[in-house]
């Protein structure tokens, strides 16, 4: 795994008030110098982290030498969400923030950098929340915006999971993995288990395969991520909102000078197409750089990370 780098930034104000006087913003660098080439920021999802590619990497299908996203091509950058667990950062105070605030760090980031425009900006789930509120205030930061299973709000759907989710945590005698475990049943869908378990039988523990699975995904965050940071990541994917100012998401949208390349999964059960198309419906007739795809898959939400041709096919217009 490539070197964790590490920028403070100073005396950090929130839009609900809250001042930290210093927040450290961890991230990871792939491919070619800053400076020597175009640059791409990738944003994780909800238990990932800034490490893209190599050793550990999450996106590797993507991103790498000779891959869509070439690392000798490109310099890459990821950030971790602050409070995500990564070198043992976590606050106390998750209402602290909503996405709005890890963008403006996420920006305050790249001006530490001394990068004033990126390449693309992409993001997949939450990731691809703060991609559009990093583009909603900073509206000519990226050519290209790419939000894959991802929308610029958290609708009702969104928080009525989180809800369930911090019940879950807040009643749970092992509330890290019954957490993952309901949260494993929106990121799939049930053609999915059916495709891939069949109501077999794991003989030797007793149980149907499908629930050896979901224990086993909550027995490996629980040994890799923090319950605090797991509160925290859910917190923040119930907060995205453009719209938080007041302006309606179609005026913000509009200014946007990026082009938009909106990535939707048709069985996504957890940012659900729908919303999407509502979007690019809307906003295609105030701005014309603005694109729908869409990832047919039977997997649901996780598809972006598992059908990596499609993604490749996808990304192929900007790449």
């Amino acid at each position: 795994m490539l070197e964790i780098r590490t920028i403070s930034i100073k005396n950090f104000k929130t839009h609900s008030g809250a001042i930290y006087p210093k927040i450290n913003l961890y991230y990871q660098q792939f491919g070619r110098q800053i400076g020597k080439a175009p640059i791409v920021l990738v944003n994780h999802s909800l238990t990932g982290d800034a490490n893209l590619t190599g050793d550990g990497g999450w996106w590797t299908e993507i991103i790498g030498k000779g891959k869509i996203i070439d690392t000798d091509k490109y310099t890459i950058l990821g950030f971790n969400i602050p409070g995500n667990g990564v070198k043992g950062q976590i606050f106390n105070k998750p209402e602290d923030f909503h996405t709005g605030d890890i963008a403006s760090l996420f920006l305050l980031g790249l001006s530490n950098l001394k990068i004033k425009k990126l390449y693309a900006l992409i993001g997949g789930s939450i990731g691809g929340g703060i991609a559009w509120e990093m583009a909603a205030i900073s509206k000519d930061i990226t050519k290209f915006l790419v939000p894959i299973a991802a929308d610029w709000k958290a609708n009702d759907w969104i928080i009525a999971n989180t809800f369930l989710q911090k019940r879950i945590i807040e009643n749970s005698k092992q509330p890290l993995q019954d957490a993952r475990i309901h949260a494993m049943l929106t990121y799939r869908t049930p053609q999915s288990f059916e495709n891939r378990f069949g109501r077999t039988l794991n003989k030797e523990q007793g149980i149907f395969n499908i629930e050896s699975w979901l224990i086993y995904h909550g027995e490996k965050l629980q040994k890799r991520f923090q319950l605090k940071a797991y509160v925290m990541m859910n917190h923040l994917l119930s907060s995205i909102n453009i719209e938080r100012e007041g302006e309606i998401a179609l005026n913000i949208i509009k200014n946007i000078k990026s082009e938009i390349h909106m990535v939707a999964i048709n069985s996504d059960l957890f940012f659900t197409p729908i919303e999407d198309q509502k979007t690019f419906n809307s906003c295609k007739k105030v701005k014309k750089n603005i694109y729908y795809h869409e990832i047919k898959s039977l997997h649901g939400h996780d598809a972006f990370l598992i059908e990596s041709q499609s993604m490749e096919k996808i990304l192929s217009k900007i790449f």
